[in-house]
């Protein structure tokens, strides 16, 4: 190797995915490429192919473009959040690994950026590695999975390989659940404690769990984790799962059910926090903050607030930019020593 050729690393930092719009053709095409996954729906496809373009399609993207609306900015929140996110971790490891040529990209499993067309792009390149970052503190074959199949995918297809790092998850690291812990705390500073303080993670139905999905296990690990980190006692927090979709049973208990307890028990004042999501999107802004805070308030709660997702944190950051360094330092010791 010449040694005016720098090692070409490429990070992929990759979250679900958007719509490319709030309109409702652009929310068909991403429901159709979303529920089409058989990570996320595992029923027989012929089966599940009628229902969905018979009985999901027709229906469900006009109350879905409508709750985009309400939350889109000038794009998608999840989109700017994971493009800022890139941004930042770029400026990073460009300036701590001067001799590895690092380039960071965005990728999503669904909509756009798409991670296949990102994996395809980044072949136009010859590769020596390639490190997979997906934003999901919490595995699960819902979410982390369809990744690894879209890198499976790819991999079919080339002749030169790269090396290859995915980084699982980090559903415990300390840095994380530091990261929530002080989101909190900055909150309290700002706004003061309210009588509960419930972690809301996105759900998957129980018979995925029941299969042995670890999702809802880290989920329960990460909150209890996060509880410790603030010193509160069990009574003053709560875990639950949010997102349903069809009629068959998902993990418990439900985030809008036990919302509901509280206020008919008398609890006057909440505040939510999502750890499952790296970055704020509909499930948070519009799910969480919105239509949560109107049934609280409906059943006499007073005070209801959603405290936002990492996003562009600096503590959130300096976990991504720590998750990375292990692999960057590994492949820089690689290359400094055959240089």
């Amino acid at each position: 190797m010449s040694s005016a050729v720098l090692p070409k690393v490429t990070i992929i930092l990759a979250n679900l995915g958007t719509p490319d719009e709030p309109s409702v053709p652009a929310v068909r095409r991403f429901l159709d490429q979303f529920l089409s996954d058989q990570r996320v729906i595992e029923l027989p496809k012929p089966l599940w192919q009628i229902i969905l373009r018979l009985f999901v399609l027709p229906f469900r993207p006009k109350r879905v473009a409508h709750a985009y609306a309400q939350v889109w900015g000038t794009d998608s929140p999840m989109r700017e959040i994971l493009l800022k996110q890139v941004e930042q971790v770029q400026a990073h490891v460009s300036s701590q690994y001067p001799h590895l040529d690092i380039e960071v990209v965005p990728a999503m499993t669904y909509g756009n950026p798409n991670i296949a067309q990102a994996l395809d792009n980044i072949t136009e390149q010859q590769q020596d590695h390639v490190i997979l970052l997906p934003l999901f503190p919490q595995y699960s074959a819902t979410s982390t999975a369809p990744l690894y199949d879209a890198v499976s995918k790819w991999v079919l297809k080339q002749r030169n390989l790269p090396g290859l790092s995915i980084i699982r998850d980090y559903y415990q690291h300390p840095l994380y659940i530091q990261a929530l812990a002080q989101s909190v705390k900055d909150y309290w500073l700002e706004h003061g404690q309210a009588e509960k303080l419930l972690m809301s993670f996105h759900g998957i139905p129980q018979p995925y769990a029941d299969k042995g999905d670890p999702y809802a296990d880290r989920c329960r690990m990460t909150a209890r984790l996060v509880a410790k980190e603030l010193g509160l006692q069990p009574e003053q927090w709560a875990i639950s799962f949010q997102s349903r979709f069809g009629k068959q049973e998902w993990v418990k208990p439900y985030t809008d059910t036990l919302i509901r307890e509280w206020a008919e028990q008398g609890v006057k004042s909440i505040q939510v926090m999502s750890p499952a999501f790296s970055a704020d999107c509909l499930e948070t802004l519009e799910e969480l903050a919105i239509q949560n805070a109107e049934t609280f308030k409906s059943l006499g709660g007073e005070q209801y607030s959603y405290i936002p997702a990492l996003n562009n944190r600096d503590d959130h950051l300096q976990l991504i930019n720590y998750l990375l360094q292990a692999n960057l330092d590994a492949i820089s010791k690689t290359y400094i020593h055959s240089a």
